[in-house]
């Protein structure tokens, strides 16, 4: 089967959740035999080798707001390569790939992985009810509409007229013969003693590395020592979470690192944590609609996971089984959580099961087959 990708406003190689996600699914398409091509921001120090055909091609200056300004250029390509499926990552402000895919007959995938709908008080929502006629809710929907197949983490944040036969959720993923126990390599900082807590994101208030160097601080004070945290990555509350853990030894931070480094790094861990804070974050208010793609290299990497009991999270991590799982709204309960995973013997059990559970259901392998059965039930339907 011949795929077109299209995800212009994201960069490969890189560093985001979304760059890993659009290289991981574009390799797994032609892991199963498709010719893909795949419209990308180009990354340093160049596209990865192999067999999926990367072409070049940014929104003007850079501005994800004007992706729909490639629609020409889509269509054209489009017209060169003649695909039997065009997938495009969804934006507010894209359609470029639907509309192509329009143009030379192919089936219409779209990648959603944000809320298409509005949250209360959003800022978007009451712009567009000042032009009266809401084009961007309306286009929004009509990308919902013209597409074949929507495959998202969760049905919540699509219209709620989408026909709920063109919708297929299935989870992100992690690249498990990457990211799996002992994973070597050098590591860009010096690992603390003791039982290593980490934290790899964006640093984002609604990813909640706050709380971690809080948690760190509470053991502390209570005597509890064997407990160190490494936090890797960089972001806007990274200098909030420096202040937080100021004064505490055994806390590394790492910086920004390449996703390369990355299944090292989490093999130097012991504990993997995400301390999502989703009162944070406002579009949080329509439900935890992130396929948390940290906590899927932790479980692979054999880490037992932290992390609180909100919305789909006990879904992905069973508490007891593959982590710990605490209340975010109780205090001390993310260090209560940390407390427990200094048994040995817990956290090993805990990180085997981690890691059975991302081979069996979490790889990006997993994900591209759920996805490829969907595509093709959808081009078999009448």
């Amino acid at each position: 089967m011949k795929i077109l990708y299209c995800a212009i406003d994201q960069t490969v190689p890189g560093t985001t959740g979304g760059s890993v996600h659009v290289r991981a699914v574009a390799e797994g398409l032609a892991a199963l035999g498709n010719e893909v091509h795949v419209l990308v921001s180009p990354g340093d120090p160049g596209f990865p080798e192999g067999p999926v055909r990367w072409i070049a091609m940014r929104p003007p200056v850079s501005a994800r707001q004007l992706r729909w300004t490639r629609t020409g250029a889509v269509r054209r390509i489009a017209e060169r390569l003649r695909p039997d499926v065009v997938i495009e990552r969804y934006y507010n402000f894209g359609g470029e790939g639907i509309a192509a895919a329009k143009s030379v007959g192919a089936t219409t995938v779209l990648e959603v992985n944000a809320p298409v709908i509005d949250y209360r008080g959003s800022p978007k929502a009451l712009l567009d009810r000042a032009l009266i006629v809401q084009p961007m809710r309306r286009w929004r929907e009509r990308l919902c509409r013209q597409a074949d197949l929507i495959v998202t983490p969760t049905a919540k944040i699509l219209p709620a007229r989408t026909g709920a036969r063109k919708i297929v959720e299935i989870e992100w993923g992690a690249d498990t013969q990457r990211f799996y126990p002992g994973a070597d390599g050098p590591l860009p900082y010096r690992r603390p003693p003791g039982i290593v807590a980490t934290f790899a994101g964006a640093f984002r208030s609604w990813h909640g590395a706050v709380h971690l160097a809080r948690a760190i601080r509470e053991l502390r004070a209570r005597g509890r020592k064997e407990m160190s945290a490494v936090f890797i990555g960089d972001g806007p509350e990274l200098s909030a979470v420096r202040a937080e853990a100021s004064g505490l030894d055994a806390v590394v931070f790492a910086g920004a690192v390449t996703h390369e480094q990355m299944p090292a790094c989490l093999a130097a861990a012991d504990i993997g944590v995400a301390p999502f804070d989703t009162g944070a974050h406002r579009p949080l208010s329509l439900g935890f609609y992130w396929s948390p793609l940290k906590i899927f290299e932790y479980m692979a990497s054999g880490l037992p996971v932290v992390a609180p009991v909100i919305d789909r999270i006990p879904r992905l991590v069973e508490h007891g089984r593959e982590g710990i799982l605490y209340q975010p709204d109780t205090a001390g309960a993310l260090a209560r959580a940390l407390e427990h995973l200094v048994d040995d013997g817990l956290r090993t059990r805990l990180g085997a099961a981690a890691r059975d559970r991302a081979v069996r259901e979490y790889s990006w392998s997993a994900h591209c087959r759920q996805l490829m059965v969907a595509i093709t039930r959808i081009r078999r339907a009448p």
